[in-house]
């Protein structure tokens, strides 16, 4: 692409993204300025999803804007930040045409301004494939109140927001894999939802949290490790939805159904510790003095492997 049509398309697609934040220029510069606000901490993160790994080969460019939004407000919300602005970079494929590409901004543009959240700048580029996408999101907390994995404490609770499996069993769905006459777990997969209205909760009590993207297991190991305690987390206990327990009805193994479940990723829910239960979650499990994750059903210690996606 050259130089004069990148800058045309940044003009016409994501312009309109800044809503009118003075620090992003117009997205006239090649930087923007951040203003501070006294007594807060900026928390920043970055999420890039990828064509074939993220998404599904073919999903509609706009939807692929909303998850792109969506999977990073989800990291703002399980630290307990308000949601403030973003830096995108893009990587066009010679399949989007000029309509995909604006079908795309449209789709970010509408999650990001839902959220408050306005585009200071970015970069785009093309690319022979695969479509690949990152956001910087950042947000603000009170000074030094940022939730982080480190900090549960022996005699916390563990517990975890929504419904957890349906964000594996969506991507099932959308494969045509597992039946989904309504829409619903193809729709919990496309389009997650960020836990945000549960963000000054995690906030005001969790004292430890991350988001559930990797795998309710290995996202609740990583509190584990960065707390250096010991978490004990009950698969009976784990909530799910009325069609994850339809599916779970029709296994032959429930335990290892359980794991699938609790390993699978892409929920988009908050995992948190407190000592006391907190509203919006549900306790399913409880923190002691050790080290590293242990998982039960029915009484019964098991071996849950990685417990989700691991990087690599």
């Amino acid at each position: 692409m050259s130089g004069l049509d990148e800058f045309g398309e940044i003009a016409r697609l994501f312009r309109p993204l800044t809503r009118g934040a003075p620090g992003a220029f117009e997205l006239k510069d090649d930087a923007a300025v951040v203003p501070p606000r006294p007594g807060h901490d900026l928390v920043v993160t970055k999420d890039a999803i990828v064509e074939g790994v993220h998404f599904l080969v073919g999903e509609r460019p706009e939807l692929i804007g909303r998850r792109l939004a969506r999977v990073n407000l989800s990291d703002l919300a399980a630290k307990g930040a308000e949601p403030f602005a973003a830096f995108l970079a893009v990587a066009w494929p010679p399949a989007f045409t000029q309509s995909d590409r604006a079908a795309f901004a449209t789709g970010l543009g509408s999650d990001l301004k839902e959220a408050g959240v306005s585009l200071l700048g970015g970069d785009t580029v093309a690319t022979p494939g695969p479509f690949t996408a990152s956001l910087t999101a950042m947000g603000w907390v009170p000074e030094g109140r940022m939730v982080r994995r480190a900090g549960a404490q022996p005699g916390d609770r563990l517990m975890v927001s929504g419904h957890i499996g349906d964000g594996w069993l969506g991507l099932r769905a959308a494969r045509e894999e597992i039946p989904d006459p309504d829409g619903y777990l193809s729709g919990r997969y496309r389009l997650p939802t960020p836990r945000l209205d549960l963000r000054r909760t995690v906030l005001e009590h969790a004292t430890a949290a991350a988001d559930v993207s990797d795998g309710l297991i290995a996202d609740a190991g990583h509190i584990a490790e960065a707390s250096a305690v010991r978490l004990t987390l009950d698969l009976g206990r784990v909530p799910l939805s009325t069609p994850a327990r339809a599916w779970l009805a029709g296994q032959p193994d429930i335990t290892q159904a359980l794991l699938a479940l609790a390993s699978g990723g892409d929920d988009y829910e908050i995992v948190a510790t407190s000592p006391v239960a907190l509203p919006g979650f549900t306790v399913i499990g409880e923190v002691s003095a050790g080290q590293g994750i242990e998982v039960i059903s029915a009484g019964r210690r098991l071996q849950p492997g990685a417990g989700g996606w691991r990087h690599g």
